[in-house]
């Protein structure tokens, strides 16, 4: 572990926690991608790189969605009935999730994830909204839900704010509850997933030295340190800067990002 590394994921960390602070989405759209960037060029085997990088992003998403969830909890934005009937199927699908990424070559997840970005940058830089079409569905309904989201969140390592907020305003949740509900979701999304990655690699081989199965704890530390510092400050700019503007270069950034991911996994 060099001093370059620590200060690259401590970079990682100020940007991830600034552009999820100006534009509330989880910070796992970039930490995946870079991680997987400083992986390579830290020399890690390339079978696992994905893995770690996964892994070490939903490690840091149980600090991050802590305190995000606490905020929305303060100002009466968490519905937690809703909260309760998804859980359980979160939990089951973000384990299930990183099960099944452990059987899952590197390239793959590369393009899975890539795709996946590439999905999230579109919908973001054309504003597209989801419209209201139904209520909340009943206890089977919301347990596939959770599962799914739950899932393919763990597979692409993110929090799951991209795919449960929109399911949310589908089934006619207001938006602030929305975004609110979908912070608290992001926590056991996050503890299910790190702990599935954690279980799955316990038994690599090739794992670096300080990594609890396929969590690299270095690299947690060194994002979370700064994250956490600058997550607050991009929440301040977003009223003062204008998002959405932004928020289209952001949408160009993740796809730049996601279509490196496609092309580094052909």
């Amino acid at each position: 572990m060099s001093v370059l590394a620590w200060l690259s994921w401590m970079a990682l960390g100020s940007v991830a926690g600034l552009l999820a602070g100006l534009f509330g989405v989880g910070g796992g759209l970039i930490i995946v991608p870079v991680l997987a960037m400083l992986f390579g060029a830290q020399g890690l085997d390339t079978a696992i790189i994905m893995h770690l990088a996964l892994g070490t992003s939903l490690a840091t998403i149980v600090v991050t969605s802590i305190s995000s969830m606490r905020a929305h909890h303060k100002h009466g934005a968490i519905d937690w009935q809703v909260f309760r009937r998804i859980v359980p199927g979160i939990v089951t699908g973000s384990w299930l999730g990183a099960m099944l990424a452990d059987h899952l070559e590197t390239s793959f997840l590369r393009m899975f994830f890539g795709g996946f970005e590439c999905l999230v940058a579109l919908q973001m830089g054309l504003g597209l909204k989801v419209s209201a079409h139904r209520g909340l569905p009943g206890v089977v309904g919301m347990s596939v839900a959770g599962v799914v989201i739950g899932a393919v969140s763990a597979i692409v390592g993110i929090g799951g704010g991209t795919l449960s907020v929109p399911f949310l305003g589908w089934c006619g949740v207001a938006i602030h509850r929305a975004v609110g509900t979908s912070a608290a979701i992001g926590l056991p999304i996050a503890l299910a997933g790190a702990a599935g990655y954690m279980a799955s690699g316990s038994d690599t081989g090739v794992l670096p030295v300080w990594s609890s199965g396929y969590v690299y704890w270095p690299a947690f530390l060194g994002i979370v340190a700064t994250s956490m510092v600058f997550a607050p400050l991009g929440a301040r700019l977003a009223h003062t800067l204008p998002t959405s503007v932004l928020k289209k270069l952001f949408a160009l950034l993740l796809a730049v990002l996601g279509a490196r991911m496609l092309l580094a996994g052909r």
